[in-house]
This record gives structure tokens, sequence and C-alpha cells, in this order.
């Protein structure tokens, strides 16, 4: 059997899981909370992850009932990300590795949302959609390699999102996201807004530009209320990544897809897939928060499969990027 713990620090949510054989033993995590109307800045949010990882460790460690001596490597997030938060983590991470004397590894985030969503789903082969506030790619298998088919050329869906939050003051507690989300479900009215795909990728500044302008316009007048701009927003960014992604789908033969990122556990999002993917007599597959949201488990999880094939961090080689591509990582795990 093989145990592996691992930390993921690389925004707002600190979180240590621990893995022995695709059993999730423990995942606790917290999140760095701001004001309505405020984001998170990476030197605040490492401080607020200083103040309480070692809490989280005792918890990871206590739930899944595991000392230090059962664990055979040691995981932690190398990027991409905030540097500052990805530091924290990082080091953490690297300083029980010596005290406890175990194997390092750095992962790929990216990489550890696919595993941890193969594993929870049982996909087998799937097109992935990865959406979350610092990333958007669709992205499918080949020859040892996560290839990036489509992506967003400008910020990430989760970043326009959190940014459209803070322009008409939504709360952060417990996502910007979800509050989005459950105020788009009392919208009635639809805002035709910009839809930008080019090919394969997808833009979304530009509707974040106009949103924001149409929120202080119609807002102020009348013409329509903050739930139907919520709705209106999105529809149209689901819309552009249901089509890419079916674009992917038809490209490699796909029969299959696997939404993962903290984006991925909006249920509207999953319903448009779920449409799509009906009308192609293909399957869908998601998580829910536990596992869709950056978590210290999907870390374990990518980290239990690259050691189970060679793959070890050297200590002279631990360090964090902020830019680390999905399509940079030598898959040797998968056939």
């Amino acid at each position: 059997m093989t145990v592996v713990i691992g930390f993921e620090g690389s925004a707002n949510k600190i979180g240590i899981g621990i893995i022995r054989d695709g059993e999730v033993l423990s995942n606790p995590r917290r999140t760095y909370i701001t004001p309505p109307g405020q984001g998170f800045l990476p030197g605040e949010t490492a401080k607020h992850h200083r103040g309480v990882i070692l809490t989280v460790l005792r918890e990871a460690l206590d739930e899944a009932g595991i000392k230090p001596a059962e664990i055979d490597c040691v995981a932690y997030t190398k990027g991409p990300g905030m540097g500052a938060p990805l530091v924290t983590a990082a080091i953490v991470a690297r300083t029980v590795a010596q005290l406890w004397g175990k194997p390092l590894l750095g992962v790929n985030h990216c990489i550890g949302h696919i595993e941890m969503g193969r594993l929870i789903t049982k996909a087998q082969n799937p097109t992935v959609l990865y959406v979350s506030g610092g990333n958007t790619q669709v992205i499918a298998y080949s020859e040892h390699c996560y290839r990036i088919f489509g992506e967003t050329i400008d910020i990430a869906v989760g970043n326009c999102l959190d940014r459209f939050a803070r322009v008409i003051k939504i709360s952060n507690d417990p996502s910007p996201g979800y509050n989005i989300e459950q105020m788009a479900k009392m919208g009635t009215k639809y805002i035709e807004l910009p839809y930008t795909v080019k090919g394969m990728d997808v833009s979304f500044s530009g509707i974040l530009s106009y949103i924001e302008d149409a929120a202080h316009k119609m807002l102020s007048t009348g013409q329509c209320t903050p739930e139907d701009l919520c709705f209106s927003l999105q529809e149209t960014l689901f819309a552009m990544l249901v089509e890419i992604t079916e674009r992917a789908m038809a490209h490699c033969g796909s029969q299959e897809v696997l939404i993962v990122g903290g984006v991925g556990c909006n249920l509207r999002l999953q319903e448009m897939m779920g449409v799509m993917c009906k009308e192609r007599g293909a399957l869908l597959f998601a998580t829910d928060e536990r596992f869709c949201i950056d978590n210290g488990a999907m870390i374990a999880q990518a980290g239990w499969e690259m050691f189970r094939s060679g793959h070890v961090t050297e200590l002279s080689d631990s360090w964090i990027t902020q830019r680390y591509r999905t399509d940079e990582v030598e898959v040797t795990w998968r056939d």
C-alpha cells in the first residue's frame, strides 16, 4: 500500500489531504475570505495560510489516523498559482519531508484536478473541461501528455465571475461564484452579452467590461435586476464553454466529458453540459465542492500516481512557479 500526503495552497484555499491507494483518508481545508467588493491579494492570502497550515496538517493526520512513519511520499503544488501562497505550502511540505525522511514530489495543480476527477468519477478517457478562478482549458490525453485543445486567451472564467461579483458587491462567503449561481436562479430577463469564441479558444475580458458597464447603467435605471445580470452572465459564459468542449470531443472521437476545477461544481454548467452530452450519446462526469474546489487530496492523488511511476523531486529542484502549463508534464502513469 502507498500513502501520499498532499499540500495545496495555490490560491485562497489551503488544503492538506491524505490518499491511500485511491482511498481519500482525509481532506481538510481552510478558505481565506475577503469582504464584499474585494479580491484576495497574494501577501494577505499567504499570511492567512501561514496562520492555519499547521492546524490543517494536524487535522489531516488525525482524521486519517495516520502517523508520519506510515506516509510514503509528500506531494505539494509546484504551480501554477499565486506566488506567495504557493511558497507557504511548499515550505511546509519541504520541511515535513525532511523531518520525516520522506521523498518529495512537486505536482502540477491542473493535473491534480484531473487525476482527482478521474479517481472520484471513474471516467476512463474523458475530454476534460478545467474551469477555475485561474484557469480555463479544454484538455484531452494523448501519448503521455494532457494536451490543451482550447483555452482562455485572457482571463479565466472563474476570474470573470469573481470580478463581476466585486462590481455588484456580492459576498465572497462561501465563494462569489456560488452566490452568483444562487442569484442567477432568480433571474428572469436575459441581457445579450458579447459571445467570444475564437476557434477552440475563448475570451472573457470583453464580456466582463461590457457587463460592468451594463451593471452601472441598467441597475441605476431599473432596466434589470442584479439577478438578471447573474443569469445572463452564467448562460453566456457556460454556452461558450460547452461549445468548445463539444468541438474537442468531436475532434477526439470522445464519448466522455469530465468537468474539474472550482467552477466545475456549478450545477447550471453541469446541466448545460449534460444536455450537450445527451444529444451526442455521451456521458458527463462531475464532482461536488469537496473535490472540485482546490483541495489537498487532489495533490496527494496526482502525487500517488506519479510516485508509483517513479517520479521524485530532488530537494534542490523543489521550487514553485506561477506558470506551469498542463501540457508540460510527462504523464508516465497512463497508457
